[in-house]
């Protein structure tokens, strides 16, 4: 077996089912849980027609890169969203269909990473795990950079010693944040590009939270669009994640795309001509009609913003959390330890929520996801607003 699988740590839901495991919810109240950012909006009925319209394709093996037709829908949004030229997003260079975001960011590294060199990955702590789990298998080291209150949950690249860029082949960044909800601004990345310049090293930008924000006239910048306005219309050295699965409520069609560097690109689809994620034809099919229209992303923020106007004003009373920049996570801190919270939580009123710190790893700066919970907003309204009541009830009781 490779040896590298023996470094993974178990996944923050197999820890949490453990951590429950001694502690059974009320019988007399409906579990809801708010642990898994998994979206349980409607998918739209028109994404489902298109799919079914194709299922003749079921009889076709699917090439890697994809449709011409939905590298140029996947190009045609990003021109439409972040504002670039057309004519630097070459459908047939700069963009590659995927599995899904946590399929890609996975391959990526083993695609990337030169383990002869001694290399580092560089991710925010906390994280999703998957940054973890891929530079591990890529023969790499992680190293992790804590994200806390007091620098806007940024990882702080001042803080980065030298000789840790100088090793450093990858860094993974997420904005809008998995589990903060930050949004970095154009400042952050021209400092990010400069260090990616000076020491020769890959942004992978996992965007995958891009299209659930508060306000309809700000929407998040991008690693693309930062790249833009800074006059790096080759987006060398940057490649961007980003999926269906939050933007149109699909998260069992596993299909998103990954664009930017095209040197970097046809590397990489070299990689997945063997690693064998092309996607169904007919999912295909249905993630163009996805792309390709707006108005069920506008809805499906209108449903996150009530339910954040709502649960707001129920937990910011007795506990320590605010609305994020973007994302549909609340990040509250806790009065007790994390873990304590969350078994005692589900034990007393049958809530599930995810610990801080089995999204974080210690450092010697401290441990950023310690006394912090996440609280995904994915379950119905009604739910919602019934979770964030027994959580009041439950933090009102400590």
């Amino acid at each position: 077996m490779n040896p590298d699988l023996n470094k993974l740590q178990s996944y923050p839901f197999e820890k949490l089912a453990q951590l429950k495991a001694g502690a059974p919810g009320r019988p007399d109240a409906r579990h809801i849980a708010l642990s898994i950012g998994e979206p349980q909006h409607a998918t739209p009925p028109f994404i489902a027609d298109a799919m079914r319209q194709h299922l003749d394709t079921l009889a076709n093996y699917p090439v890697t890169k994809g449709l011409p037709v939905l590298r140029e829908a996947v190009a045609g949004w990003l021109c439409r969203r972040y504002g670039l030229a057309p004519a630097t997003l070459d459908p047939e260079q700069h963009c590659l269909p995927v599995a899904g975001t946590r399929e890609a960011l996975f391959a990526f590294a083993q695609a990337v990473v030169d383990r002869s060199r001694d290399p580092l990955v560089l991710m925010p702590n906390p994280f999703y795990q998957i940054y973890e789990g891929a530079a591990l298998l890529a023969g790499a080291r992680p190293w992790y950079m804590n994200t806390t209150a007091h620098n806007d949950f940024a990882p702080d690249l001042n803080a980065v010693p030298a000789d840790v860029w100088d090793r450093c082949q990858l860094i993974y960044i997420c904005s809008p944040g998995n589990p903060t909800g930050a949004v970095f601004g154009l400042d952050f990345y021209r400092h990010l590009l400069e260090l990616a310049d000076r020491h020769d090293f890959i942004i992978a930008g996992d965007e995958c939270y891009s299209e659930i924000y508060p306000d309809e006239t700000d929407p998040p910048l991008g690693l693309l669009q930062a790249c833009a306005a800074l006059q790096r219309d080759d987006y060398r050295r940057c490649v961007v994640f980003n999926s269906l699965s939050k933007r149109s409520n699909l998260p069992g069609l596993r299909s998103g795309f990954v664009a930017g560097d095209a040197a970097i690109l046809g590397q990489f689809l070299r990689y997945r001509t063997y690693h064998g994620c092309a996607l169904p034809v007919y999912s295909q099919y249905a993630s163009i009609a996805a792309w390709s229209d707006e108005r069920h992303v506008q809805i499906n923020r209108d449903l996150y913003r009530e339910k954040f106007q709502r649960v707001l004003g129920i937990l910011q009373p007795v506990l320590e959390v605010a609305a994020p920049a973007a994302s549909f996570y609340l990040w509250p801190a806790t009065p007790i330890d994390d873990t304590l919270f969350t078994r005692e939580l589900f034990r007393q009123q049958h809530v599930t929520v995810l610990p801080g710190s089995y999204l974080s790893r210690p450092t010697p700066q401290g441990d950023p996801g310690s006394h912090h919970v996440r609280v995904a907003l994915v379950a119905p309204l009604a739910e919602c607003v019934d979770a964030a009541q027994r959580i009041r009830t439950f933090v009102e009781s400590l």
